[in-house]
Parts: C-alpha cells; sequence; structure tokens
C-alpha cells in the first residue's frame, strides 16, 4: 500500500498546482476585465488637425458634446474632431483648458468626460444616426443592449464559480471545481460576445458616420484588456475541469486496487 499512498500523494499535489493556476488565472481575467469595463479607452479617435478644437467652430462642437440634447450623431463628430475616446459607460474628448474666445491659443489642454446614463444604453439607434424618422437600426441596438449586458453577466459568473470553488474547499472535494469550470467557460464566451459585439457596432457605426480624411480610429487598451480576459477565462474553465475530472477517475481506480 506504500507506494499506492505515495501515487496519491503526487496526484494531489498535481491536481492542487492545477488548481492554483486555475485561481490566478481566474483572479487575473476578473481584474482585467472589471478595468475593462472602468475605463474609457475601448475605442479611441486620433485627429490630425488638433488645433480646430480652439477655434471657433471647435469650440461649438464640442459645447454640443456636452449637452443633454446631443444625439449619436452629434456627439460622434465631436469624437472624431477633439481626440476622442469611448468607453462602455462614457465618452470622452479632449479640450483646451481654457476655453474664452479671446483667449490666445494654448496647448494645454484637458480631458471632459460624460457618461451614458442607464436610458441611454437602451435607447435605440437609427438608421441615420441623429434622424428620429429614419426607423430603428435593430442591429446596432442590439449589438449596444448586448456589449452592455454581456460584461456584466460574465463577472457574475466568475463570482458565482468562486463562491462554489469556495465550497468545494470547504468540502475539501474537487467535484464542485466541474461547476466552476463550466461557469468560467460561460463566462469566456460572454467576454468573447462582448468583443465581437463591440466591433460589429463599431464596423456598422463607420459606415453609417464614416472617418473624416484627417481622423484616424484604433481600438485601445482597454479593449485589449476584455481581449486577453476571454482566453484566461477559457484556461482557467480547462483546469478546473481537467483537475476535478482526472482526480475523480484516478480515485475511483485507486480505490478499486486497493478493494482488489
Amino acid at each position: 500500500l506504500f507506494p499506492c499512498s505515495r501515487k496519491g500523494a503526487m496526484m494531489d499535489n498535481r491536481f492542487a498546482t492545477a488548481l492554483v493556476i486555475a485561481c490566478v488565472l481566474s483572479l487575473i481575467s476578473t481584474i482585467y476585465m472589471a478595468a475593462s469595463i472602468g475605463t474609457d479607452f475601448w475605442y479611441e479617435y486620433h485627429t490630425l488637425s488638433p488645433a480646430e478644437n480652439i477655434s471657433e467652430a471647435g469650440r461649438s462642437i464640442w459645447e454640443e458634446f456636452f449637452s443633454k440634447e446631443a444625439d449619436e450623431k452629434t456627439y460622434t463628430d465631436a469624437l472624431f474632431r477633439c481626440n476622442g475616446t469611448v468607453g462602455l459607460w462614457r465618452r470622452c474628448i479632449t479640450v483646451p483648458k481654457n476655453s474664452h474666445w479671446y483667449s490666445p491659443p494654448e496647448n494645454d489642454m484637458t480631458t471632459n468626460c460624460i457618461s451614458f446614463s442607464l436610458s441611454d444604453q437602451f435607447m435605440e439607434k437609427y438608421i441615420e444616426p441623429g434622424n428620429h424618422n429614419s426607423g430603428t437600426d435593430l442591429n446596432r441596438t442590439y449589438l449596444w443592449r448586448l456589449q452592455f449586458l454581456l460584461p456584466f453577466v460574465s463577472i457574475g459568473l466568475m463570482c458565482f464559480g468562486a463562491l462554489i470553488g469556495l465550497c468545494a474547499c470547504a468540502c475539501r472535494s474537487l467535484y464542485p471545481a466541474i461547476a466552476t469550470g463550466v461557469l468560467h467557460f460561460l463566462a469566456g464566451l460572454c467576454t468573447l460576445g462582448l468583443v465581437g459585439c463591440y466591433v460589429a457596432g463599431i464596423e456598422l457605426l463607420h459606415k453609417k458616420l464614416p472617418l473624416p480624411d484627417d481622423v484616424r480610429g484604433e481600438f485601445g487598451w482597454s479593449f485589449c484588456l476584455a481581449c486577453v480576459s476571454a482566453p484566461l477565462q477559457f484556461m482557467a474553465a480547462a483546469l478546473f475541469i481537467w483537475a476535478a475530472r482526472t482526480n475523480r477517475k484516478e480515485f475511483t481506480l485507486l480505490k478499486a486496487y486497493r478493494v482488489a
């Protein structure tokens, strides 16, 4: 029985290592996901003529950006012209600190943001942005709503999986780790869906409102964090499921060997 016990100890160490790595990956992916949700750099616009920001026309653009009546076309035009950034919850533009018309041009700029309200997140998107009479664009409407809901579903699934993992530790059993792995897999699908919805939404928007020739758009680091979070969730799920299933099989074989 001594070699058998030694073999069982080696298995326990192997499974414990897999679980520790899975927990670390889960923690990192949760941090990345939370950081991407809370930051405003999912998409960035860079204009080649920032001097327009301090002209009279530029000033009227960013004043409309902060207006409560600003529609999708209005704030998108401001994002184009004022080095804007867009997050899941806020949109930001870069404007001069001193906005008075009589002030000399300055290079001292500041970033001002305005939050999307809950009603904005569920507001209908129109076939022609800014034209309420053009009809509802269902594709963009549901893509926008999904990109708002999916990250919270993803984090919720991972937190629920962590709770199950704590119960597994208390019970000193690896069997609940299968459920933790499945929840992390579903969280990874939600994150992957979020990334896909966001990319599709941006592409559809730019077909309606093409970028000006002097404006360049690119995905920001907040978007990259979400992209990295998805594979981490899948890897954590694979390790949780592998450790639980393999330990169960090995335990069954070991028990049969001892009985024999």
